[in-house]
């Protein structure tokens, strides 16, 4: 009983992985069941006994891919001492992770009307686990007086507007080159909210 289990979950695994490289190099509208199975060497019915359908599976993966995220920022985290620090660091890790090998196929799934409601929101629900972080730094300044004690929700709202915003030139810019633009949004962002100024 406990090798077919572990056999069942190294398939999910190797499944997973092939997915994520299909997903990377075709995107999500040209990668088929099919082409994740040939890949894997998984029959059809092994993946749709783990993920339902391509959908789900995809959700999946684009959740890990966000945990991933907040995990590298939390080892990052630790070594930055103040809550200053933290949101120039927090900026540049944003900067370097934004462009994931899943992001254009999210898009496409999000804007393919075929797409359940539900994925989609999925999605879009991703966005919680960076917003949360940015809000974990911000909580910390206001707590060691580095901050004033504004509105927490709309600082939260303008940082990650501002730098997902900034993300856009990720696209056709090289990041080093991007690299003061993300650090100069902070410190204007630090301008309003830093006691004792920067």
């Amino acid at each position: 009983m406990s090798k077919r289990r572990y056999d069942s979950e190294k398939a999910k695994v190797e499944i997973m992985e092939h997915a994520v490289s299909l997903f990377s190099q075709k995107g999500y509208n040209q990668t088929s069941v099919g082409d994740i199975s040939t890949a894997s060497g998984y029959s059809k019915g092994h993946i749709y006994y783990h993920f339902e359908n391509k959908e789900k599976l995809f959700v999946l993966l684009a959740q890990q891919t966000m945990q991933d995220w907040h995990s590298k920022w939390l080892e990052k985290e630790i070594t930055y001492s103040t809550a200053t620090e933290k949101l120039y660091g927090m900026a540049m890790h944003v900067l370097y992770h934004y462009q994931t090998p899943l992001l254009r196929s999210g898009q496409e799934l999000a804007a393919n009307p075929k797409s359940s409601p539900e994925s989609i929101q999925q999605l879009f629900n991703l966005a919680v686990v960076p917003m949360g972080a940015y809000r974990a730094i911000l909580q910390e300044g206001i707590d060691r007086e580095e901050f004033f004690n504004g509105n927490i929700d709309e600082w939260t709202i303008l940082i990650g507007t501002w730098l997902g915003g900034l993300c856009q030139l990720t696209n056709t810019q090289e990041l080093k080159e991007l690299e003061p633009l993300f650090q100069q949004a902070i410190t204007i962002f630090l301008k309003e909210i830093k006691k004792g100024g920067i």
